[in-house]
């Protein structure tokens, strides 16, 4: 068994309960493509083959994807050589289903790859940072850029938080499943997203302060003008980014475009 490559942020799972869990997640029947990330030595990639139509399974490690197919003989299995933040979702399937035991260093871009896409997953169940994905996750009061940027094309939930115990090697920190089933349409059309991330960004470019002042620095104008924006949002300027709704951030966007 190859060892895990520390530069990679490879560990190893073979909790089966813990795998299983992962893949009940995402829901997968037997109509279903599955995008695998990182599947490494293939355990989970077992219970996804068992359940679903086809795995394709995106491996950077070249040892391991040249290995990958021979443990599966005779299963509908296609792995692919490639960093995933450079793979073509384009060319997956409508509806596909993401499962994946995600390198702590590269989750947030994954999170950004997958919900920004033109041919967006079903779902995407990630194993990541226990930290990270309550993050995700999070509700106003403990917002933070990562977590709008993930809502407003996804329903976000949690799953079970996994002990580092149960990787080898052990990573720092626990782990815990997240998952992210995408909207039938984005909270923000197309068009808007531009003006929605400029004043999203503007709110949290001085996240410790209040909005009236992070505001008015974020966007080049003066408090006063933000004041009037706020208030025509029916938002309280005294609030911080972190306290506002995807909702708020609607309605405010919508007065300053």
């Amino acid at each position: 068994m190859p060892g895990p490559k520390k530069s990679l942020g490879q560990h190893w799972l073979h909790d089966r309960d813990i795998l299983a869990h992962i893949a009940d997640c995402a829901d997968i029947n037997e109509n279903d493509t599955v995008l695998e990330i990182g599947p490494g030595l293939g355990t989970l990639t077992s219970e996804l083959l068992r359940r679903s139509k086809k795995v394709i399974a995106v491996e950077f490690d070249e040892d391991l994807a040249r290995k990958l197919p021979g443990q599966f003989p005779g299963k509908n299995l296609e792995v692919i050589q490639s960093d995933i933040l450079s793979f073509d979702l384009s060319q997956l399937p409508a509806n596909y289903k993401v499962v994946a035991n995600v390198p702590y260093y590269i989750t947030s871009k994954i999170v950004q790859l997958l919900m920004t896409a033109e041919n967006k997953p079903a779902v995407a169940v990630l194993l990541v940072q226990k930290e990270v994905a309550q993050r995700l996750a999070s509700q106003p009061g403990d917002m933070s850029i990562l977590a709008v940027s993930a809502q407003m094309y996804a329903a976000v939930t949690l799953g079970d938080i996994v002990p580092a115990k149960l990787f080898t090697p052990p990573p720092k920190v626990d782990s815990q499943v997240v998952v992210l089933k995408t909207r039938p349409e984005s909270l923000v059309s197309k068009d808007d997203e531009k003006d929605f991330f400029r004043v999203v960004k503007a709110g949290f470019s001085a996240k410790r302060k209040k909005l009236r002042s992070s505001l008015s620095g974020g966007l080049g104008i003066s408090k006063d003008e933000v004041g009037t924006l706020l208030q025509k949002a029916n938002i309280d300027g005294e609030l911080r980014a972190e306290n506002l709704s995807i909702e708020d951030w609607i309605r405010l966007m919508e007065r300053v475009k």
